[in-house]
């Protein structure tokens, strides 16, 4: 499948003009030393006090039973397409910090970022991630005997993408659609909540 560039407002790297999430996946497996250097991206991430909060779970297509386990902590609207990617991983987090016991407010926040860093290093070597928060926590937990503490909040269905052509018809449009996203003037602001900040020059208008 042809990597599908979207048209940015502003210059930005090519990985994040390149990177999306598609629903559709190649059968084909993925390398293991490109998992690995994935999770090794992941590990990179900043965190607050390096705490580094984030572990994942993964299960490649190579091990069907582990596949299927980890298959049935996503909601079923995203088995339906998940159970075509290669991969699948979830994301937990550690709600406090291990240092002190204290909570961590950053903890989705870092577990995010080690997985944008991941997503970008997938994108790297022609690969996609489709992150979904739509999984089962509680399922997750029992199975895979998460301890207190930690939870798991989203999936990552990793792998090459598919041609549209192998999705159901409900599905198709959302990988043939253009991708969008609100202005930046929507969401930078300057002195006060909802003004446009003045960096932005022109589109603060």
């Amino acid at each position: 499948m042809p990597i599908r560039y979207t048209t940015t407002d502003h210059p930005v790297h090519e990985l994040i003009a390149a990177r999306w999430s598609p629903c559709a996946f190649e059968e084909r497996l993925v390398a293991a030393e490109d998992l690995r250097s994935l999770f090794e991206a992941a590990r990179w991430a900043p965190s607050s006090f390096n705490a580094q909060p984030w572990s994942y779970i993964a299960a490649t297509k190579d091990e069907p039973e582990e596949f299927e386990l980890l298959l049935s902590c996503l909601l079923e609207g995203n088995q339906a397409w998940a159970q075509a990617a290669p991969v699948l991983a979830l994301g937990v987090t550690a709600l406090r910090f291990e240092r002190n016991g204290q909570p961590n407010r950053a903890a989705f926040h870092d577990l995010g970022l080690a997985s944008a860093h991941l997503s970008f290093e997938a994108t790297a070597r022609g690969l996609s991630v489709h992150q979904m928060i739509g999984i089962l926590p509680d399922r997750a937990r029992d199975l895979y005997a998460i301890p207190d503490g930690s939870e798991a909040v989203t999936a990552l269905a990793i792998g090459y993408a598919g041609t549209p052509e192998s999705l159901p018809e409900n599905l198709r449009a959302r990988d043939t659609a253009p991708r969008a996203r609100k202005p930046i003037a929507e969401f930078v602001f300057a002195g006060s909540w909802g003004r446009a900040a003045p960096l932005l020059g022109n589109e603060s208008t």
